[in-house]
């Protein structure tokens, strides 16, 4: 998957704050933390709430609202937002459609034990599983 989607999902360089070159300037990013902003912007792809993105994440909905948007969030939340954002932008790529992704997400698979794809995202051995079955989808492997 693309770099380019990524920061898409994300918003952009100007919403990271910074230029991606490569998958190691990510790490640089989460240690210095993605801005809040960014967050909104993979709500805003995932067409889900924050609230809804919030939940995936390991912080709490009212210590978000104390950030202003370009402030940086602390490194262990901002590598889980990079790896939603891994995760949304693989899937538009193997869909080819962010529509059908995005229905995809939402709805109960039976690869994943009938869990919905968005559920298992709130930890990384879900969002593994998760960018796992997108790669079968990918090659035609059908469980």
């Amino acid at each position: 998957m693309s770099l380019a989607g990524i920061i898409e999902v994300l918003g952009g360089e100007k919403v990271l704050q910074q230029q991606i070159h490569h998958r190691l300037d990510l790490i640089d990013v989460s240690r210095k933390g993605v801005p809040k902003e960014a967050l909104v912007q993979l709500a805003h792809f995932l067409a889900c709430t924050i609230h809804d993105v919030v939940d995936l994440l390991p912080v709490t909905e009212r210590t978000l609202q104390r950030y202003t948007p370009q402030q940086p969030l602390n490194r262990v939340v901002s590598e889980h937002i990079l790896q939603l954002a891994e995760v949304a932008a693989k899937g538009v790529e193997v869909f080819a459609d962010k529509a059908a992704f995005l229905a995809w997400l939402h709805h109960p698979n039976t690869a994943l034990a009938n869990h919905t794809p968005l559920s298992l995202l709130s930890s990384r051995f879900g969002a593994e599983m998760v960018l796992d079955e997108l790669g079968r989808l990918e090659h035609g492997v059908v469980a």
